[in-house]
């Protein structure tokens, strides 16, 4: 798994708003990695709620939040319609898992992307990593409280 200070790896990615994602797109903003496993799941359909709940707090700290799991752009649009989820959803779809893995995030033998956030800063780097159980909530406090 990636670790604090380690540069964030580089990625282009389409979202769930027709438009394709690069990383460095976001320079001079904190950027809210949420790797989740998938879309509909109970736990995610819930931290998804949260973040939605959550997003004038992030905006307020300067920071984005992108969702990245492996679904499809297709599911994730239909999720974020679902959800009321404004914020890009990636699609870590093809190659299914690259970019996780990159972030050493990727469970290979299930096919899903771990439950966790890679908080990235204003110049790239990695600043803080939280990785969950896959049945785990991500907490927003914690994200939100590193952000300050």
């Amino acid at each position: 798994m990636i670790e604090a200070g380690s540069p964030a790896p580089a990625f282009e990615l389409k979202g769930s708003d027709d438009k394709t994602h690069k990383l460095s797109d976001y320079r001079g903003k904190k950027v809210i990695l949420a790797f989740y496993p998938l879309d509909f799941s109970p736990v995610c359909s819930k931290e998804h709620e949260c973040f939605v709940d959550d997003m004038s707090k992030f905006n307020g700290a300067n920071a984005v939040v992108l969702g990245v799991s492996v679904d499809s752009v297709w599911c994730h649009k239909a999720f974020a319609q679902a959800k009321g989820i404004t914020y890009p959803l990636l699609a870590d779809f093809q190659p299914k898992g690259a970019v996780a893995a990159q972030y050493g995030l990727y469970y290979a033998d299930k096919g899903i992307t771990h439950r966790a956030t890679v908080l990235v800063d204003e110049e790239g780097k990695v600043a803080k990593v939280w990785n969950y159980d896959i049945p785990q909530q991500r907490n927003n406090d914690e994200i939100l409280s590193a952000l300050a």
